[in-house]
């Protein structure tokens, strides 16, 4: 059962977000910004770690490193980050999840939730999934190759029966390449000792939670890395399919 409104759910909300994805896609993997930097923001999102060393969920104000061999751990506040989106998490819309969905589908049910679908959301997913299929990435050396090549050969794992939280955030299409368009969400299990970027997952038993959000805070990295990059791809879509849907 839902407990949603109008337009009166929505209310000025910021997130807070480190760098572009454009620039991640561009091989740009160290962070001006500290994981403390992070936290002062907020104190849920997502993002990764300096020289793409895994995932990153934050959860009621704890910072978690997901690694390629499907471990989590805290991360130490001193670690840099060169990519991550946080807010605090203030749930305005509360929903059931149909049992048995899989992705494709909770997102399709999710859009139904929105009041619209013209500003950006925190999404948490709390319960039980037949499954969740993550991959990882895993740290890189310099000079650093484009995150098409540096994912191609992460490996999947598939967990089964598990219980835990899917988080992250969707972005409206018009934010490509300042986030990922759709839903970029991230998995940790209840024991939060395991998890990974979610590719796909079947509800057994959840609730989802949405918060809207109508500001964004961006800070760009000073750098002359990012002051080179190219932001603007020709082909930008293929990019973000290859390395945050890879299907």
């Amino acid at each position: 059962m839902a407990t949603i409104g109008p337009m009166t759910t929505i209310g000025r909300h910021t997130i807070f977000q480190n760098s572009l994805m454009s620039a991640l896609l561009d091989g740009i993997y160290d962070g001006e910004l500290t994981i403390g930097d992070m936290l002062s923001r907020g104190n849920f999102g997502l993002g990764t770690f300096d020289a793409l060393d895994g995932e990153m969920i934050i959860l009621d104000g704890t910072c978690y490193q997901l690694r390629g061999d499907g471990s989590a751990t805290i991360a130490d506040l001193d670690q840099k980050s060169p990519f991550g989106q946080v807010t605090n998490f203030v749930p305005k819309i509360v929903a059931d999840a149909p049992k048995g969905m899989r992705r494709s589908e909770l997102s399709a049910f999710i859009d139904e939730l929105q009041p619209s679908g013209n500003y950006l959301h925190a999404v948490r997913i709390t319960g039980s999934f037949d499954t969740v299929t993550t991959r990882t990435v895993t740290k890189q050396e310099k000079p650093y190759p484009p995150m098409q090549d540096a994912v191609a050969d992460d490996k999947e794992i598939k967990f089964e029966n598990v219980c835990g939280i899917i988080g992250g955030f969707r972005t409206p299409g018009y934010a490509k390449g300042i986030g990922v368009p759709g839903c970029h969400v991230h998995f940790i299990d209840e024991d939060r000792t395991t998890g990974g970027h979610v590719l796909d997952y079947t509800v057994h038993e959840a609730v989802i939670e949405l918060c809207p959000a109508t500001d964004i805070e961006l800070h760009l990295p000073l750098t002359a890395d990012f002051a080179a990059g190219n932001l603007s791809p020709e082909d930008l879509d293929q990019q973000i399919h290859d390395t945050e849907v890879k299907s």
